[in-house]
């Protein structure tokens, strides 16, 4: 079993519970920040009249030092359409930071370092014992495919999200976590 460090978010109280069992999808995403400090520093952003801002559930740096930031039976904002049912765990990585919609900028260059998958892989195990209606995982690009108008040139259109992004390894993850991966 991962240890997992709980360092909750100060509004992860405000967010809607659910019952475990209605927890049947896992989002892969990457921070496409350059450390988990500033990670923790956007997700403690309010961005909604609630008192909540924009967060996973998990978080593991490349270390694969875990944290969780909201509990899974609270649904947490990260992933437009499929936040209800799933668990949002980020993985930190540069992703395209800082110039995540330049046109010029959409290759993510960063390996995830082998003790980070690790500890993702354990960490998918113990939550197939913790949701026990868990089947399905992807990535956060899998589910908001949306593309919005580059930030240096409005006539081209970039992806709005592009994590775990192209360097995932999924052929690790996937046959071993015995989730289906899905997409939009």
């Amino acid at each position: 079993m991962p240890a997992i460090t709980d360092l909750p978010l100060p509004y992860a109280d405000c967010l809607p519970e659910r019952p475990a069992g209605s927890v049947t999808l896992v989002v892969i995403h990457c921070t496409e920040l350059p450390d988990l400090a500033t990670a923790r520093e956007y997700g403690e952003k309010v961005l909604y009249e609630s008192g909540a801002g924009n967060s996973g559930h998990y978080y593991i740096d490349r270390d694969g030092t875990t944290q969780r930031y909201v509990p899974g039976t609270r649904i947490a904002h990260h992933v437009r359409g499929h936040n209800a049912d799933s668990i949002g765990i980020e993985l930190v990585n540069r992703g395209r930071y800082p110039d995540w919609f330049v046109s010029t900028s959409q290759t993510m260059s960063e390996r995830y370092p082998d003790v980070q998958i690790a500890a993702l892989r354990e960490l998918l195990a113990q939550l197939r014992e913790e949701y026990p209606n868990l089947r399905a995982i992807a990535g956060h690009e899998d589910l908001d495919t949306a593309r919005v108008p580059a930030s240096d040139d409005p006539a081209v259109m970039v992806p709005r999200k592009l994590d775990p992004g192209p360097l995932f390894p999924w052929d690790a993850i996937v046959p071993a976590c015995g989730l289906e991966r899905v997409r939009a």
